[in-house]
Parts: structure tokens; sequence; C-alpha cells
């Protein structure tokens, strides 16, 4: 199921003057107290809309205010023109407080723009005249507007039997008002923009599918189906290969559903060889998550689809990886499993021998994605792989420590800084984690190598018991990072500068830009 798709390009044109159905404009919230006479919620007109204000005979941002503008953050007030320019709607986005000395910051114009498009849905063509830089910062700010403005206009195509009259379809096309339109550099961005955020939106269309439309087969087959037409390599282990080959995790989640796991491996190799290194990619992908056996309360369930937003992040991301063809190679490993409750399910107390070789005790069943994800990350280091990039909605804990938009990260010191780094330039934050000895002692098992969780602790630091499982997997030589998405990968509530409700797409960005980071420094 594809969603509607919204276009982008560039235009040097007076903003004044663009025949558009809206022209968006950006106003900052101004600090202290107001000039006298002035409204009491005095505003800033941001840069990039001064023919806009001077066709209003500089009473815009006084009308503004006077229709309720704040300047707040994300905030839209939309305003007729009655002619005196092109648009017929000036559509108010708020930016803020005025930053001193410098543009807004790239995170805050994604979200504007975002909120914007979204805001203007119905209409079918939508000018941005937000305020760019001049500078070195130029390129990262047109790449967070036109991010932000695509990703903005998501919307999922849903399954309504009925036409909707009040649900108006999503910006058609986005102009971005800019200095040079013809300006190689800013072309690259936008073309970047254009797959990274085609790449999170098929995340978003896959998560929001309904887990009777997306399990672990039709899943395997989507992203193979997606991946081959963007020329990447393509490897499905079915169930009986997935048992041959001795991935022991995968199956014993798995074996509880008549839809049985898959594991997906696409490869992408660059054109001579590229920087010598490997990047490994590797996502969970729970199409949907009961509990098992150890079965999860009802309440809230339903979001349990979205339990395969990581293997949903990587095989996204290997799209995009794909069509920027990067100088580093990268492989993508998406296991696959449905956690549901049956006469064939695992067990607590169960003991699994891993693709490792390590034997696993089962605690609880519910703690299947880790399961999953150990075989996974033993393939990608016995293939071979010098750094290694895990996501996941593996834990409650990450919710409960760091909230719903900040991702837990733990793993190899130097790798969970790069992937901090990531997060603050891609607005996809990420907070480093410990993984204490502590946690790893109570893991130890009177009968198998290793307890899938800590009796010990129980739910206390559970985020940090995940990881320390999944240490066990991974390679010595094999740098490694850990990201924790169960708050960040799936958003229940009203929509939000460039979020909309369901999936989010994180980490899709936040890759790309590791991806990226090694690709130019090792």
């Amino acid at each position: 199921m594809t969603s509607p798709r919204t276009t982008l390009s560039l235009v040097d044109t007076d903003p004044a003057e663009l025949a558009v159905d809206a022209i968006v404009i950006g106003v900052h919230s101004q600090t202290g107290e107001p000039e006298a006479g002035a409204p009491a919620a005095a505003l800033l007109l941001a840069s990039g809309a001064e023919s806009i204000a001077a066709a209003f005979d500089g009473k815009l941002t006084e009308t503004l205010a006077l229709l309720g503008a704040t300047g707040g953050p994300g905030e839209v007030i939309k305003l007729a023109t009655l002619g005196t320019v092109t648009a017929p709607v000036v559509a108010a986005v708020g930016l803020g407080p005025e930053p001193t000395g410098a543009a807004p910051a790239p995170e805050t114009l994604r979200r504007a723009a975002g909120a914007a498009v979204r805001a203007l849905a119905g209409a079918p063509r939508v000018a941005l005249a937000l305020p760019l830089p001049d500078d070195a910062d130029a390129p990262a700010a047109l790449r967070a507007v036109a991010e932000g403005a695509l990703l903005g206009g998501y919307r999922f195509a849903g399954y309504k039997t009925k036409p909707q009259p009040a649900r108006r379809e999503p910006v058609g096309e986005v102009l971005i008002a800019v200095p040079d339109a013809a300006d190689a550099t800013a072309g690259a961005e936008v073309t970047r923009a254009q797959a990274v955020a085609g790449a999170v939106r098929t995340s978003r269309d896959w998560v929001n599918t309904a887990p009777n439309e997306l399990r672990p087969p039709s899943f395997a087959d989507a992203v193979a189906t997606a991946a081959r037409e963007a020329g990447l390599g393509v490897e499905v282990l079915d169930e009986e290969a997935l048992r041959a080959g001795g991935y022991g995790g995968i199956i014993a989640v798995g074996q509880g559903s008549e839809a049985p796991p898959r594991l997906v491996k696409l490869t992408y190799t660059p054109e001579g060889g590229g920087n010598g290194k490997r990047v490994a990619l590797v996502g969970k992908g729970i199409t949907f998550d009961t509990g098992g056996i150890s079965i999860k309360p009802a309440q809230g369930m339903w979001e349990m689809k979205s339990d395969m937003a990581g293997a949903a992040a990587v095989g996204a991301a290997m799209l995009a990886v794909a069509a920027l063809k990067p100088a580093v190679a990268v492989t993508g490993y998406l296991p696959m499993a449905e956690n549901m409750p049956s006469g064939t399910s695992y067990r607590p107390g169960d003991v699994i021998t891993m693709y490792s070789g390590k034997r696993v005790e089962v605690l609880n069943t519910d703690a299947e994605g880790r399961m999953i994800l150990a075989d996974a990350i033993a393939r990608a280091c016995e293939d071979g792989a010098d750094y290694l990039f895990e996501t996941s909605t593996l834990t409650g804990g990450q919710v409960i420590a760091l909230g719903k938009k900040i991702a837990g990260v733990m793993g190899s010191p130097e790798l969970c800084e790069r992937v901090k780094v990531a997060g603050e330039a891609t607005g996809e934050p990420a907070w480093p984690m410990p993984l204490p000895d502590d946690v790893r002692k109570g893991m130890d098992s009177e009968v198998a190598d290793i307890s899938q969780v800590n009796a010990v602790m129980d739910r206390a630091g559970h985020m940090l018991q995940g990881g320390v499982f999944l240490r066990e997997f991974v390679s010595p030589d094999v740098s490694w990072a850990h990201i924790d998405i169960a708050g960040p990968g799936y958003h229940s509530g009203e929509p939000t500068g460039y979020w909309t409700k369901g999936g989010t797409g994180v980490p899709v960005r936040t890759l790309l830009h590791l991806v990226d980071d090694i690709a130019a420094n090792g």
C-alpha cells in the first residue's frame, strides 16, 4: 500500500509573485516587552518574506498578531491575501524566539516546514519562503526544510471504503524559494532529501500497515520486491532454510504462529569497492507481538503492529542507500517473526541453541526481540562487518528512562557517541546508556550459557538488560551500537511538526547520516 506522495522543487522567483495556492513565511515570537502601541503578542518577521511584508504595507505582523499568532514553534496562522500578492493565502509558521546572530536551527526549520505543509493539506501547490542562511550552514538548512515538507505532507493511505469529504488530500507540490534555484549544491540537497524522505515514508507505510496484511512472509516479500527494484542484492531465508541454518532464536519466536518467520538480507556494494569499510544494519521485525505465552495486557496491544519498526527502518534505509550510492559497503539484516501464543509456541524454561552456538534459557517469551536480533547480529558478524548498527522497539524500559522521543543507545562507546551526534544532526535524538557488569551477572543461567533476561532485577534496568544480552552475540572485533526506539518508533499522539500519527520512520535518517559519516571518514 503506497501513500500519496508530495513532490518538491526549487524556485528563485520573488515569493510575492509565485503562482501558488499558499505561501508560507516564518515568524518569530518577540522576547521582552513590545513597543508602545504594538499588539500584546508582538511578532518578528523571519528573513525570506520581505516582499510579502512589503505588499501588506508593513501591517502583516500586526494583522497576524490580531489573528492570534504568537510565533510559537509549529503554530500555523492563515491569512487571506485579498490580492496583495499572487497567492490567495499567506500561512505564517512559528519559529520561536529569534536566534541570536544565526539562522534558526535546522530542526526548527524541519518542524516548521512539516507543520505548515500539513496545515495546508488540500492545497495543490504551496511555496515555502522560510529563512535560509547564505553561509556554510545553508545546505543543512535547505535539507531540513525539504525533509520537513515531504514528511509533514505524509498521510497513510488507510483502509476506508467510503470517501471522506472532510479529509483533505496532502499538498501535491511544494516549491522552496531559494536565491539561486540552479545552484548545484542546492539541487543536490533536494535530491538527497527526496531519497531520504521517500525512505522514511516507506518505513512509515510498513509500520502503519494492518498486522493481518503484513505478517512475516508478506513483509519479507514487500521488502525483497522493493529492494530488487532498487538494485540491491536480496537473500530471503524461509523457515526451512532458517531451521537448517541453525537460526534457533528466530525459529523459536516464530514457531507459535501459522505465518512462519523469515530473515531478509539486503546487500549494497559500492562501485570500485568504496573505502573498504563494511557497515551492517540490523532491524527487529516482529510483525505483531502478543507477548507469546507471557502474554501482554490487552490495553494498547493494537500498537504492537509497530514492533517491526526497526526492520522497517533498516529496509527503507537500504533503499535510500541504493539511491544515494555512498562509498561504503552496506548490508541490511531483517529478522522477521510473529510472536503468538499457541500449542507450538516457545515457552518460559526452554533452552534455545542460537545461530552463534550459544544456548539461551528463556524466562519470558515477551523478550522475543532480542532472540531474533541475536541470530541476525551473529550472522552479520560472520559475514564480516567493521561497524554494526542495530535498531529495535526492544524495551518499554527505554520509554520509562528517556520518554517517547529520545532513543537509548548502547554498545561501543565511540560508536554510541557517533550515533548521538547523528541524531542531533537529523532531529532524531539518542542518548548513550551504560551496560553495567552487574546486569550481566544477573543473567547467568544454571542450565545454559545465558538467561534471556535478568531474573534478579526483574523489570529494573530492562533497557540495559536488552543491550547486555545483545552484546553477547557481537564479535569482539566489531564496533557496534544498539538503538532502542520503543518510544520514538511510533507516535500515538496528535500530529506535531513533521510527525504524523503512527509510524515515524525513526531512525532511518540517523542510519543514513551514519552511513555517510563512515563513507567520508571511516
